[in-house]
């Protein structure tokens, strides 16, 4: 053997060894060596380090799927690889440790002087300080996906080249300084948000990760805005679209008020051609935004159900037609009003108008809607409108379906549930919901509705508790149980919420419309994800009763904490501006609400509203010192993040315990790690098993071996009844001032049931509701699921299980549709 391959033969065994530490049992000695010979078989004679380094992560990711310790080794690879090329040294140890330290105080300055960051994060802070205070050890707690997503898109590079400045942990203390650079203590922040940071309890969405402490610091998630009936303003409204999709940040664009096509322009004396061309023109101008060079352009544009020109508005997304009339870059939803439910359910007829002829109607919800409606019903029966249109209500709801289910657009939304339970219904009207259909915020003329989010993560909250339990002769043996640490959590959401009152004052805001709106009503959107690890910690199926108890319960308790901590803030800090006649003024908080909304419908929405918690605390606290924020909770789909943190999305189930997801930074294996080692626990664990989980698709539900609780446990998101986790959203839902991103899953190709889901989601009082999730109509059936009325879920061919999952006949696993379908689902976070 040549000194060439001897030297590569020992970097290898160099590397493996390092990544491997904590992990022998499963890359035992003989293991490694047949791990080395596979690798060098795929070198060739004077290959460099870095392509030592690739052999190294491909073999290794291979392995993924039949041994999920295999992604926490290629993770250590991969930091070997980075830690190397930040500090320019090969180091292990102390002198790793120290080099650690240096080189976060020495690229900050760096960064400092090549103006990528903000010179107030070296006047304001000991970064000698704080570079002790950094932990190296909590690089370990990012998988190989989060690192690879972290490497491509997060990591602070230099402009000209590239360069990468930031380890890990510097990563997180330098979004911690960005959010601490104007407290009157920045060092002692910095430190308190870099610990909740740096152990995944809470993660900002992803504009506050990119351009935290930057000299541009656009950090927050959503925008709203609504475009005039007026041309000067149409495209004025495209120039804004632009510069809030510039700097990262994801669009909701409502276009109600446009008049139709036909309607007449006095001006000009000519007829409109109505919303559809204007809505090519903004799908165009999303197209061509690459926001901050590292995510698409990414908006969504909704209009009313009584428009003229929504029938041709749900037509947007098909693949046929007039290709000038149809919108491939953009989303779409639909705004609807309760009256247009209830003459669904009641077989009625429906009106649909121009706005220039009913130009108050957008501004109006609930029963003033409803009575103004029926008016401008009885006015264009007497001749009094130039146009209008009746047609049969169930027949505009069935082609809504049929669209959702063929193209996964227009999102459905309900208007009256956002406005009537709006906390400032005193000063404006929610027309819309943004990208992702978790914000609710007012917007007009003169305001882009800002959201600035981040979401506390349930898994890193789960504890063991121990205690006794007798054994079967009596005795007492020891037992360990796991909980949600509810003290840990009101902690990190008292340190979380600070961290979101300030992105309100440090955010660069791209439009004076957007810096307006945003100083005005100051909202934020605390929400949630690994609400599913949380669960198969504590051992409660998602589909269990049990899940809907603890989905209520743990969201009263994030809802008290929140809505306290933001009044403590008021007491600090002062209250939002527009705070007086808000009905947190008026002493209503998220779950009075509900009343309202039942007594607007006149029926009653079926979630248990019964407080458990001592809510006179945070009323009196309320009412003394007022609130800091105008809207504190939204619940984002966290797509991104939720990879960074290692868990599941938001408030989603599990997609599926084995499939290869696939975003920008590549695709990756993932695996339910709860999953295999109940398996091992069982014996059950082998290659024949991991062989019938890819035939399955990820299912467990047909394997016999598998014993009846785990398969309940370990349902997959098209395992669990889709009305089932709308009620765990509606639960939740009742202690959420704004909304849910709530994905549909649904197992089915019956157009009767997907009916009865989404009139569901309505009778439950959601708010809205994103992606329709379906199976390919192609695909074999062959797993039953536990739900008679779906019969049975379809199997996906690709035995990757996931990657054929649809979304209206496109590819719709996850990753797609961060890059395909829609280059927006982390968008909000």
């Amino acid at each position: 053997m040549s000194q060439r391959s001897t030297t590569t033969t020992e970097t290898v065994r160099s590397i493996l060894d390092r990544a491997r530490t904590g992990h022998e049992t499963i890359l035992s000695d003989d293991d490694r060596d047949d791990l080395l010979a596979e690798i060098e078989r795929s070198l060739y004679e004077g290959a460099s380090t870095d392509e030592v380094y690739r052999a190294i992560l491909q073999t290794l990711t291979a392995r993924i799927e039949r041994e999920p310790a295999f992604k926490r080794i290629a993770a250590g690879v991969f930091r070997q690889r980075y830690y190397r090329e930040v500090t320019g040294e090969d180091l292990t140890g102390y002198e790793l440790d120290r080099e650690y330290r240096a080189t976060f105080v020495a690229n900050l300055e760096r960064a400092v002087e090549l103006s990528l960051l903000d010179d107030r994060l070296i006047e304001r802070f000991d970064l000698e300080g704080l570079a002790s205070y950094l932990e190296p050890d909590r690089d370990e707690k990012f998988e190989y996906m989060a690192m690879e997503t972290l490497y491509q898109r997060y990591f602070l590079k230099t402009e000209e080249n590239g360069e990468h400045l930031e380890l890990p942990q510097a990563f997180w203390m330098r979004i911690a300084m960005g959010l601490a650079i104007e407290e009157d203590d920045p060092q002692r922040r910095a430190k308190e948000f870099y610990d909740v940071l740096s152990k995944l309890e809470f993660t900002p969405s992803t504009p506050t990760l990119f351009h935290s402490g930057s000299t541009h610091p656009q950090l927050s998630s959503c925008y709203l805005t609504t475009v005039q009936d007026d041309l000067e303003h149409i495209f004025d409204s495209f120039k804004h679209h632009a510069m809030l999709s510039k700097w990262s940040g994801g669009l909701g664009n409502d276009w109600t008020n446009l008049r139709a096509g036909g309607a007449l322009i006095e001006s000009t004396g000519v007829e409109s051609t109505g919303v559809v061309p204007f809505l090519r023109i903004s799908n165009d101008v999303t197209a061509a935004i690459n926001r901050s060079g590292k995510r698409r352009g990414a908006s969504c544009a909704y209009l009313a159900c009584w428009h003229l020109d929504f029938p041709a508005f749900i037509d947007l997304k098909r693949n046929t037609g007039d290709e000038r009339r149809r919108t491939p870059d953009m989303n779409t939803a639909a705004w609807i009003p309760d009256l247009f439910m209830k003459r669904v359910e009641n077989g009625e007829e429906w009106t649909l108008f121009s706005p220039d002829e009913v130009p108050d109607l957008h501004d109006l919800s609930g029963e003033a809607f409803e009575e103004r409606y029926r008016e401008y019903e009885q006015r264009a029966e007497n001749g009094e409108f130039r146009q209008y249109e009746r047609i049969d209500a169930q027949d505009m709801w069935r082609k809504m379906l049929t669209r959702l289910f063929e193209t996964g657009h227009p999102w459905l939304t309900f208007k009256d549930p956002c406005n009537v339970r709006s906390p400032q219904d005193h000063v404006g009207t929610v027309h819309s919901s943004n990208l992702c259909t978790e914000i609710t915020l007012n917007t007009s003329e003169d305001e882009h509705a800002v959201c600035n989010l981040g979401s506390v993560n349930f898994a890193t909250h789960v504890s063991e508790r121990e205690g006794t339990e007798p054994d079967s002769a009596g005795n007492e043996r020891s037992n360990s149980t796991a909980r949600l640490d509810r003290e840990h959590l009101a902690e990190t959401i008292e340190t979380a919420m600070r961290m979101l009152d300030n992105v309100v004052d440090l955010c660069f805001y791209p439009t004076d419309q957007a810096e307006q709106s945003n100083m005005q009503h100051r909202p934020v959107g605390l929400g949630t994800m690994g609400f599913h690890d949380a669960l198969m910690e504590l051992g409660v199926p998602m589909n269990a009763e049990t899940a809907v108890e603890k989905a209520n319960r743990w969201q009263e308790f994030v809802s008290y904490h929140t809505i306290l901590n933001s009044s403590k803030l008021a007491k600090e800090r002062g209250s939002y501006p527009s705070y007086e006649g808000s009905k947190w003024d008026r002493g209503l908080l998220p779950q009075d609400t509900v009343d309202l909304l039942e007594a607007e419908r006149g029926r009653e929405i079926p979630t248990d509203c019964e407080e458990t918690l001592d809510w006179y605390v945070v009323r009196e606290h309320v009412e003394e010192h007022g609130i800091r924020n105008s809207n504190m909770m939204a619940i984002a789909p966290t797509a991104t993040v939720s990879t960074i943190n290692g868990t599941t999305p938001s408030i989603e189930p599990l997609y599926s315990n084995l499939y290869v997801k696939s975003n920008m930074s590549g695709d990756f294996t993932v695996i339910n790690d709860d999953l295999v080692e109940d398996l091992e626990a069982e014996g059950l664990w082998d290659e024949e098993m991991v062989d019938r989980i890819k035939y399955h698709d990820g299912s467990v539900q047909e394997i016999d071996a598998v014993p009846d609780d785990l398969q309940e446990l370990y349902r997959g998101a098209f395992e669990i009844d889709p009305r089932h986790q709308l009620r765990l959203t509606a639960h939740r839902q009742t202690w959420i001032d704004q909304s849910v991103s709530h994905n549909v899953f649904f197992p089915s190709t019956d157009g009767s049931l997907l009916d009865d889901v989404y009139k569901t989601a309505w009778r439950l009082g959601l708010k809205t509701t994103y992606y329709l999730r379906t199976l390919g109509a192609s695909q074999i059936e062959k797993s039953t699921l536990d739900m008679a009325e779906y019969g049975k879920s379809q199997h996906r061919t690709d035995v990757r299980s996931g990657t054929t999952e649809t979304d209206g006949g496109r590819r719709a696993d996850e990753g797609e549709l961060c890059t395909v379908s829609d280059p927006t689902c982390d968008a909000c976070q």
